[in-house]
């Protein structure tokens, strides 16, 4: 089985050589589905794994747009439509200096499952820029994105491809892109997800990728009798997502103990409550401040500049931020400091050697495709809300996401159960996604 996984690896690693984090993601997805397509012979042969690593169409465009002393900037635009199998293609914009082929490349592989999960009928797909919206005014941000639109237009449509937000892309720069769209293609469709809500948006989607993550640990601790209740918890990041897994994690009666961002991280000993957690929200999102800016109204805290919160001792960690921010070290101490749950809510933030170690060590671990899916799930309910004119309620919607991710659970449980018990949730959901993918690929012959 080694060799064939080796063999498929090798492959992928001479067509896409200089891309670690695309390779990252299908390594880890290849030790999983190749030796569950070895045993089926339905899939057996038709190299459809080798089919699903390949994009279907890649998109990079030049971005000329100007800044407000009237200089001409340039930055790159993508778009990555990774597989319409099951959808049109989803995913999100990214826009941040790091953006590149491979983590975009990554993210759209990744998408393909975290879609399939989800039960909607949403392919998968991702892009962006390298532009940084840090530091710029809201005029230049919008100039940005107009001309960013400019290009993207032409390959979108509801039917189509159907972006979103993501890191560097919020309300803000989603209404600017829409805007332009609408003047482009001179139609108001639900082409963009993460809308205003007087203008097509649904509730709750600010809110779902930090909830469902949640929720996805909150079925994972049922499993074993347990809950969030009186647990001490270490979130990562200060972004959407962090926040409102901080704030679920409230709701359920857990304690929260850190908020990061790129500079550090704060510790609060006497947690982060829902005025501290206001605070913080009032100071990302309206003045785009830094992290270490709490413990400036909050002196009991402290401020740990250059690191990680992992070192911090929990009951439960929440790793929200961004790609390999957990690294075997990390986990290492985790699991020694007594961590009985770990749930991904960015793309991959857990490197391969630390999850080695937390399914060694034999306690919970939900991968982000799994567990950090109900920001696109609730996308595509805004979606059908979109298509049907209509909008629901914020506990419809809330009811939804919550279904949404006890079904991903249990499609994980289905396909990750160990002879002993023991559920390997990463094993679970990759091959979850896969059969339902690659069942619709097969139906529809090579295309």
């Amino acid at each position: 089985m080694k060799k064939i996984v080796d063999e498929f690896l090798d492959l992928v690693k001479q067509r896409n050589s200089g891309e670690p984090e695309f390779l990252q993601a299908v390594e880890e997805v290849a030790e999983t589905v190749i030796p569950y397509i070895v045993q089926h012979d339905i899939y057996y042969g038709k190299n459809v794994l080798l089919r699903m690593v390949e994009p279907e169409r890649t998109i990079s465009f030049r971005v000329c747009w100007v800044d407000d002393s009237g200089e001409i900037q340039v930055n790159r635009g993508y778009r990555i439509q990774m597989n319409s199998a099951i959808g049109p293609y989803k995913g999100g914009l990214r826009f941040h200096p790091t953006v590149n082929m491979s983590i975009l490349k990554f993210l759209a592989f990744e998408q393909v499952f975290k879609n399939s999960l989800t039960t909607l009928p949403m392919g998968g797909g991702k892009g962006g820029s390298d532009f940084d919206p840090k530091g710029k005014s809201d005029n230049e941000i919008m100039r940005f994105c107009h001309a960013f639109m400019g290009e993207l237009f032409r390959h979108i449509g509801p039917n189509t491809d159907v972006p979103a937000g993501d890191i560097g892309v919020g309300a803000r720069e989603i209404g600017f892109l829409f805007g332009m769209y609408k003047k482009l293609r001179n139609e108001f469709t639900g082409v963009l997800t993460g809308k205003g809500i007087t203008w097509g948006g649904s509730l709750i989607r600010p809110e779902a990728t930090g909830y469902g993550n949640v929720y996805f640990a909150q079925n994972m601790l049922e499993v074993k009798g347990d809950s969030f209740e009186g647990k001490n918890v270490a979130v990562s990041g200060s972004g959407n997502v962090a926040q409102y897994a901080a704030e679920k994690v409230l709701q359920l009666g857990g304690k929260v103990l850190t908020l990061s961002d790129s500079g550090g991280y704060i510790y609060d000993k006497e947690g982060i409550d829902a005025e501290k957690l206001a605070f913080v929200m009032n100071l990302k999102n309206v003045k785009r401040g830094r992290i270490s800016e709490y413990i400036e109204t909050y002196s009991n805290a402290t401020y740990v500049e250059g690191k990680t919160p992992w070192e911090v001792k929990c009951d439960i960690a929440l790793p929200c931020a961004t790609q390999n921010e957990l690294n075997e070290q990390d986990a290492n101490t985790l699991v020694k400091n007594g961590c009985i749950c770990v749930s991904e809510g960015a793309n991959m933030p857990s490197t391969k050697e630390a999850i080695t170690v937390f399914h060694k060590a034999k306690i919970l671990f939900a991968p982000g495709k799994a567990s950090n899916a109900g920001g696109v799930a609730t996308s595509g309910l805004e979606m059908t809300q979109n298509s049907l004119r209509f909008k629901w309620s914020r506990e419809e919607v809330d009811n939804k996401l919550k279904e949404i991710m006890s079904n991903i659970h249990d499609s994980c449980i289905e396909y990750g159960k160990d002879d002993d018990g023991y559920i390997d949730y990463v094993r679970g959901a990759n091959i979850a996604g896969f059969v339902k993918v690659a069942d619709a690929m097969l139906a529809q012959g090579i295309v």
